[in-house]
């Protein structure tokens, strides 16, 4: 890809309310993100009835339900997908949405996905992965609470099932909803890109704020993934770790720039520069008034702005030399 993938992760956000999931879509078009992704799951596939909450679920949500009786309200059935699915391809933005149990993959293939996001969770879930494997999609791999080898696992799992190494991203991830900054450990992209060489990476962030995957970019990720909302003060599970409207666009726009920073990396002048040139560096001129004939040396004549006359590199050669014409002061010595 030519650009940073980024996507708009608007996850469970919805609250499970369609029409909320019709205004994050919007959001997302209108901060200029490539893909808005939801996630896909019967709740009671995915999660065993004492399952607890995890403890950012307790604070943003309370403790006096079961993580499936939260879960269950934020559930979206298929006719909502597809209408989800069809207000995307209207506003001309990328559905995606990450399923968590092997129904909803089926679901999302029936759709039309081309594209499949693992969240972190399954990534040591081997049915699960073999089932995405034969898919022979794009997929994208997040990666929290794994380390290198459960990576490598999961993407022998998912090539050995069909899908082939250059169809998948590795997204580095840390599942703390928000990361704290100490936690986040960027450098893992560049770890992640050396240990399966030729992989894409990208990052799914999960802190406060947009610095975090802006700098992401600059340190190789192809694709971005942040999670938003209409308000961050909304009741839910993942409002109070994602991104206001305005935030969101800032990103976006914050990452495009960096891409444009980042260049070709050949060191030259650039075109908004060269003009500059010729002011801001340096020749070699009069020091003071020499008569031609006379004999050029360190003390008549010395180096001075404009930069249109002879380098100063050239200042041993000069040096010795005899005027062939009479000079002012600071003015351009010639060969």
């Amino acid at each position: 890809m030519n650009k940073t993938y980024i996507i708009a992760e608007a996850g469970v956000n919805h609250n499970g309310s369609l029409e909320m999931a019709f205004q994050l879509i919007d959001v997302a078009v209108a901060a200029g993100a490539d893909a808005v992704k939801f996630q896909t799951f019967k709740a009671e596939k995915v999660i065993a009835v004492n399952t607890p909450k995890a403890d950012y679920q307790k604070e943003t949500t309370g403790s006096d339900e079961s993580q499936l009786e939260m879960v269950r309200k934020l559930e979206l059935d298929e006719t909502a997908h597809t209408r989800l699915y069809q207000h995307c391809q209207h506003k001309d933005i990328q559905f995606l949405s990450s399923p968590f149990d092997l129904e909803s993959i089926d679901l999302l293939n029936r759709l039309g996905l081309e594209v499949f996001k693992i969240p972190s969770g399954e990534i040591n879930n081997l049915p699960y992965l073999r089932k995405l494997g034969a898919l022979k999609k794009l997929l994208f791999l997040s990666t929290g609470m794994a380390d290198l080898g459960e990576i490598e696992d999961a993407l022998d799992v998912l090539t050995e099932s069909g899908t082939p190494l250059k169809n998948i991203t590795v997204l580095h991830c840390n599942t703390e909803y928000p990361t704290p900054f100490e936690d986040v450990n960027l450098r893992t992209i560049q770890t992640i890109r050396n240990a399966f060489p030729g992989i894409s990476v990208g990052y799914s962030d999960h802190t406060i704020g947009i610095e975090v995957p802006i700098a992401a970019v600059a340190m190789g990720a192809t694709v971005i993934e942040k999670h938003f909302t209409l308000d961050r003060n909304l009741p839910g599970p993942d409002h109070r770790a994602s991104l206001e409207p305005h935030e969101l666009t800032a990103m976006i726009s914050g990452i495009r720039n960096i891409e444009k920073a980042l260049g070709t990396g050949i060191k030259k002048p650039s075109p908004s520069e060269l003009k500059n040139k010729p002011n801001a560096r340096k020749s070699i001129v009069a020091a003071f008034p020499i008569k031609e004939g006379e004999t050029f040396t360190e003390m008549n004549i010395t180096v001075k702005r404009p930069g249109t006359g002879i380098t100063p590199m050239r200042w041993d050669e000069i040096i010795g030399r005899k005027a062939k014409k009479s000079y002012r002061r600071d003015e351009l010595i010639e060969t």
